[in-house]
């Protein structure tokens, strides 16, 4: 670890020589290449020299209790060696997170994806509720959300929606949400005050930038039409919405929230690039090639990645065991205790295999 971690500080360094190079710097794009690298690595760099200065206390508080006579300034030694041993040991459990491999996507924006499952117009209202839920939590970390395509029916449901999300480590925040989403609550129609169960699916796609999925022009057929739905008069004049369909895949995407045609064509196109960059990793991993179902399952009530029991107030992650008895603040967006223990979770099982 410490070689590795030398290499890290001399590449930090290099990076700084490099940007202030005045040759460098007359190169905008360059810059900004050199500046994402730098700031991957900080944090490692600052653990990194805050180890080696405990370390070097840590050796001369050592010294001085080996050769002090005075027991008094021994036993004060003594305490500030064992307060220095604590803050190089909680350095080191950071240091050891911080060389975890990243996932290459934690840092983009993501496109999240809400349908409807098991439960017919339960199951539609509870996918509004998911939606807001995500959208205040978005808004708690001041990110940006823009619905790409909804399927909206009556009394508020959400058939299907696609939005967009945007904003740093979006994706490391919002990856783990991916699953069936369960609810258990009486529904509004429900005259004898019956416990109704019914699920959502939830997908959560790194949003890919052209860099990432290389998408030939012609093996892409686009189709423009009037969208459908809300959206005034003006949309119903002229055709904006579009579709977007990649023959090699045959992965679909489709964007009509937009007045503008070039601007739904632009969403629709960052939407496909997702979902083939999510299919293309789902290959090289040999997991199933359809990247929607290897995330969400059926959708069928025994399929959970969550419970949301609204009698009980309760909310269970069932992958971490969590249990949580606020479910009023949980579905208005406050759901970080529910991701960090997922971080977590996901940090340990990494430490672990790279332990073996």
């Amino acid at each position: 670890m410490l070689q590795k971690l030398e290499e890290i500080e001399s590449r930090y360094d290099d990076l700084e020589k490099d940007m202030a190079d005045p040759e460098v710097a007359a190169d905008y794009s360059r810059v900004q290449n050199l500046a994402k690298e730098q700031a991957a690595i900080r944090k490692l760099v600052t653990l990194s020299r805050e180890r080696r200065r405990l370390v070097t206390e840590i050796d001369e508080v050592g010294a001085l209790i080996r050769n002090e006579a005075d027991e008094e300034m021994t036993a004060m030694a003594k305490e500030e060696l064992a307060e220095l041993e604590i803050q190089l040991d909680r350095v080191d459990r950071d240091l050891h997170v911080e060389l975890i491999p990243k996932d290459p996507n934690d840092n983009k924006n993501v496109i999240v994806e809400i349908r409807a499952a098991a439960g017919g117009d339960e199951a539609g209202l509870f996918a509004a509720v998911l939606f807001r839920m995500y959208s205040r939590y978005a808004q708690r970390r001041d990110w940006g959300t823009e619905v790409i395509d909804a399927n909206e029916t009556g009394l508020g449901a959400i058939k299907e929606i696609v939005f967009q999300v945007k904003g740093n480590g979006a994706y490391s925040r919002l990856k783990h949400e991916s699953g069936t989403h369960r609810v258990q609550r009486v529904p509004v129609t429900e005259s004898t005050g019956r416990i109704h169960t019914s699920t959502a699916t939830v997908a959560v796609l790194p949003e890919a930038e052209e860099v990432d999925v290389a998408v030939n022009a012609g093996d892409l057929d686009i189709d423009i039409f009037h969208a459908s739905g809300h959206g005034g008069q003006n949309v119903q004049k002229v055709a904006t919405a579009v579709r977007i369909t990649h023959r090699p895949t045959g992965i679909m995407a489709i964007c009509q929230d937009e007045r503008s045609q070039f601007k739904n064509k632009e969403k629709a196109m960052a939407v496909l690039r997702s979902r083939i960059l999510a299919l293309e990793t789902e290959r090289a991993q040999r997991e199933r090639a359809d990247a929607r179902r290897s995330q969400v399952g059926t959708g069928d009530r025994s399929e959970r990645v969550r419970t949301y029991n609204f009698p009980q107030s309760r909310i269970t992650d069932h992958r971490i065991g969590l249990t949580l008895h606020n479910l009023e603040q949980a579905v208005d967006g406050d759901i970080d205790a529910i991701i960090d223990g997922l971080t977590e979770y996901e940090q340990t099982q990494k430490l672990a295999a790279v332990a073996t």
